[in-house]
């Protein structure tokens, strides 16, 4: 079910899927993606969960206000739990979704209840990033492409800090060797992280589906 919320001074466009009653698990998705980057995940977690996949500001249908700081991105998912009245959800977050998962539980640790991260880049300098060239790629605001990209290469050092103070239990995932992204620095800062390593590159989940259920599953069940 495709529904809509006015939160945090915008419009968040989600799909809500299983038992409202059941544990909720929100699905954050990546740079550039939408909810629709989570088909096929969504109904397998939907067996346990009342499970929410959202489209960032600046993405898919959600509104494109023109202003793209993560930490204010994370606040955009804590409105839309208290819109849908949860108190605490376990949070999975792909790359720039893993940036907001974390950002949302450093700064809001008592509304995570597991926090997984899927190739998420560290909030430290990341040198020789190619510059940001525009095609003719829709379903995104390019103006989230150039704003989200500074804060990439050359985050606020208080970020890294602010790992420190996430207190749910956390599982990262690595890419390995094929990914650009260097995920293991992430668990290394977060207390008690579990890294797992499926290597396979930056999208876990779409280049090894079963795998990436499989680790998510077995630490949810932990």
């Amino acid at each position: 079910m495709i529904r809509e919320a006015h939160v945090n001074g915008i419009r968040l466009v989600y799909r809500e899927e299983g038992d409202p009653t059941a544990p909720p698990l929100l699905l954050i998705h990546g740079r550039t993606a939408d909810h629709n980057d989570w088909n096929g995940i969504t109904q397998h977690f939907a067996a346990r969960h009342h499970v929410i996949a959202l489209d960032l500001r600046g993405h898919g249908a959600s509104d494109y206000p023109g202003s793209y700081e993560m930490p204010e991105m994370a606040e955009d998912v804590v409105a839309l739990l208290d819109h849908l009245g949860i108190g605490r959800a376990t949070l999975v977050g792909h790359s720039l979704g893993g940036i907001v998962a974390y950002h949302l539980a450093m700064n809001h640790p008592d509304r995570v209840e597991r926090l997984v991260l899927e190739d998420a880049p560290p909030p430290l300098p990341f040198p020789n990033r190619p510059p940001i060239v525009e095609d003719d790629s829709t379903g995104f605001d390019w103006r989230m492409v150039h704003e989200t990209e500074p804060q990439l290469v050359d985050p606020d050092p208080a970020w890294l800090a602010g790992l420190g103070r996430i207190t749910a239990p956390t599982l990262v995932l690595s890419g390995g060797e094929l990914s650009h992204v260097n995920t293991e620095e992430v668990a290394a800062r977060i207390p008690g992280a579990k890294l797992v390593t499926i290597d396979v590159g930056h999208l876990i989940h779409t280049a090894a589906r079963s795998r990436f259920l499989h680790a998510v599953d077995a630490f949810l069940d932990g």
